[in-house]
């Protein structure tokens, strides 16, 4: 058998396979797909599985109306197994409360990824409807999956979680292109990177050159990462003058985060391991003039308990800020009864006032808030935070001023995964602080790509991101993405760092996902002018 033959053997097994054995070839190559994040980022697996996609959708040229039925149940079963391998951690979080969520465990470790599955679906088809005969195909497939993915992260609030993208975000250099073109350029790219070797079996007998589309491929790779590592070497990590931060991690588990009997106990473990010494020079909280909490650090309402406001006042010296989560009620006349909360910032002087309150935008659905409240509560189905109504959602995003830092921007959890989130043109921080509880989801692959992604925006906005996670990963990310300090998962303790100084606004940060746009505008031209050249 000549090499030829023997290179295209696999590739059209796949292309002319059907049925159930059709849909397992999807769900494997995207539960494979799952290895190219965090925190196993192994993202050469996608040189094998993306080619398999090309393959999926050549092959579904034998269905009707054009194949692209066939495409998108093609597509549908490899998001399945993208998302249910990928995703399969937040089923913890129906396990904190076995005897009340344990009954939906199902749903959400399947039902989630199936609708999740539907944009990947979407991505098929429209791929299917740009699709050529020759190396152009995997240029349309990068236009349509990241259009899909664009959309998997705006509807219904969005979830943008393990975007494609977040594949050429390790090693860091090959991330600093994120400066230039944000996630969605970078989603565009890897898909189209890691899908060429499927050209190599265009044409082989009929003169043409299939290499091309690889080679063009990994010349990208290597211009990416000559650019990272420039960009690297130029911008090595500074400070910020007299910004000393002390980052406290308690690893406290979700039943007691959320028991109000043990509220003494928690504060008292706030207040003990917060001045913990951290090494033989180390004083404590005074080693710090920043002091930070993780998200939702009480299971009471921090403001109403002035035991607790008190006790945070004898803890902090005399210019040290405390910046903690807290749940937070509504301001309501006196006596009334408080059903509905916010999930907040605050901003606490040495003396326990408050100096600055944020309160979060992005809501988590079924965490914080269920699609069509009412109607499911009188089904009787609650949140996961059993805050009867949902939490009570800002309605500004802003800037908060921290005194001895430059204003910071606040972000509670998952806001982190949101470019758009992010984009503050006319206010710019300087500094990301991301106060997180990644508690719910236990030791899993789900702190870590919640961590990638953080750090992604940093790259992003060329602006530092300081986390502070319950359960961990806690850390300071420079604003290149280097991680100067971190606290790993499950781990109790403290973490003194400096604060890494902001560089310049990026490209990204001057124009936000408009490059990305350009990029993807200019390959859908390509691809509409190469179909019209071919019917001639």
């Amino acid at each position: 058998m000549k090499i030829a033959d023997k290179l295209r053997a696999a590739p059209l097994a796949v292309i002319l396979t059907w049925g159930w054995r059709r849909a397992a070839i999807a769900l494997l190559a995207g539960a494979l797909s799952v290895l190219a994040m965090a925190p196993f980022n192994a993202w050469p697996v996608l040189f094998l599985t993306f080619p398999v996609v090309v393959w999926l959708i050549d092959g579904a040229a034998a269905g009707r109306w054009r194949g692209v039925p066939a495409a998108a149940m093609s597509g549908w079963w490899f998001g399945l197994g993208y998302f249910v391998f990928g995703l399969y951690w937040i089923g913890y979080a129906f396990l904190v409360d076995a005897s009340t969520f344990a009954w939906l465990l199902p749903f959400a470790i399947l039902g989630l990824p199936a609708y999740l599955a539907l944009f990947t679906a979407l991505g098929f088809a429209l791929a299917r409807l740009l699709w050529t005969r020759d190396a152009s195909r995997v240029i349309a497939l990068a236009i349509s999956l990241t259009v899909a993915e664009w959309l998997r992260g705006q509807v219904l609030t969005g979830f943008p979680w393990n975007a494609f993208g977040y594949a050429l975000s390790e090693p860091l250099a090959l991330a600093q292109t994120a400066s230039l073109i944000g996630l969605w350029g970078m989603t565009f790219l890897a898909v189209a990177i890691f899908a060429s070797p499927a050209a190599l079996i265009d044409g082989s007998s009929r003169g043409r050159k299939p290499w091309i589309a690889l080679v063009t491929s990994i010349a990208v790779l290597i211009a990416m990462g000559s650019f990272g590592i420039i960009r690297l070497s130029q911008h090595p990590t500074l400070t910020v003058v007299n910004a000393k931060l002390r980052i406290m991690q308690p690893n406290l588990q979700q039943d007691e985060k959320f028991n109000y009997s043990a509220k003494a106990a928690v504060m008292q473990k706030y207040l003990t391991l917060s001045d913990r010494a951290s090494g033989p020079q180390s004083t404590g909280v005074r080693d710090a003039n920043i002091l930070i909490w993780p998200e939702s650090a009480f299971p009471f309402f921090l403001t109403r308990e002035a035991d607790a406001m008190a006790q945070i006042a004898d803890l902090l010296p005399k210019g040290t800020t405390l910046i903690t989560g807290s749940v937070r009620a509504p301001d309501l006349p006196p006596g009334t009864r408080v059903t509905r909360a916010y999930n907040s910032v605050y901003v606490i002087d040495h003396d326990g006032s408050v100096e600055s309150i944020y309160d979060k935008l992005h809501l988590v659905p079924f965490g914080e808030f269920l699609p069509f409240q009412d109607l499911m509560e009188k089904l009787g189905f609650v949140q996961l935070t059993k805050i009867q109504g949902g939490f009570i959602p800002g309605t500004v995003r802003r800037t908060m001023a921290i005194p001895g830092a430059p204003r910071a921007l606040p972000l509670i959890c998952y806001e982190a995964i949101f470019p758009a989130d992010i984009a503050t043109h006319n206010d710019r921080p300087g500094w990301i602080v991301n106060l997180t509880n990644d508690g719910w989801f236990g030791i899993s692959t789900g702190p870590y790509q919640h961590l990638q992604q953080a750090r992604l925006r940093a790259v992003e906005q060329g602006l530092p991101v300081v986390r502070a996670a319950n359960t961990g990963i806690s850390a300071v990310i420079d604003p290149l993405g280097r991680i100067v300090a971190r606290l790993g998962l499950g781990v109790e303790g403290v973490l003194d760092s400096t604060l890494p100084a902001a560089i310049a606004p990026t490209i990204y940060a001057r124009f936000g996902d408009i490059p990305a746009a350009i990029l993807v505008a200019g390959a859908l031209i390509f691809v509409v002018r190469r179909r019209v050249a071919k019917r001639r």
